[in-house]
């Protein structure tokens, strides 16, 4: 199979294509600076694009930290700090991280944490009770669940 040739695009071709880009999915300024590159512009049309973008409400970095938040927690179960980890991957200012992160319900943030710790409780067979709790932890906390969070909720499950 051959590679398919790399399409380069004029400037004006660029900015169409960059607005139905952004207008289909909230996008950051860094995914559409790299859009931009790919597609054979060179600096200065690609930060006069991402200005143009801006101001015309095309690219908004809040909106977009609190889509992408909202999304990876409600359908992902991602927690905080894998959110934020993934939202600096994508240069997102440190206000823009706080707001998208407020998008998650604190309420709604434990629940679904006891959800996924009943949901590997019942699936790990470990017949030594410590060794479970740190299998459940372990799991909770890689996909990005605060450790205190997490210990609590384990202690408090399997006192009943």
């Amino acid at each position: 199979m051959e590679d398919k040739q790399k399409k380069i695009f004029t400037k004006n071709q660029s900015y169409t294509k960059a607005k139905d880009y952004c207008a289909y999915q909230e996008r950051c300024q860094q995914e559409m600076r790299d859009k931009l590159y790919y597609w054979g512009l060179h600096k200065e049309d690609v930060e006069a694009l991402i200005a143009e973008l801006i101001s015309e409400g095309y690219i908004n970095e809040e909106r977009f930290a609190k889509a992408f938040a909202g999304g990876k927690f409600r359908i992902k179960k991602w927690g905080k700090i894998k959110i934020k980890t993934e939202l600096k991957k994508h240069n997102i200012s440190e206000y823009c991280v706080r707001k998208g992160l407020e998008e998650i319900e604190e309420k709604e943030y434990i629940k679904c944490l006891k959800s996924i710790i009943e949901k590997k409780a019942k699936e790990y067979k470990v017949q030594n009770k410590f060794a479970k709790m740190k299998k459940i932890a372990t799991y909770a906390v890689s996909r990005g669940y605060e450790s205190e969070k997490v210990w609590d909720i384990i202690k408090e499950s399997f006192e009943k």
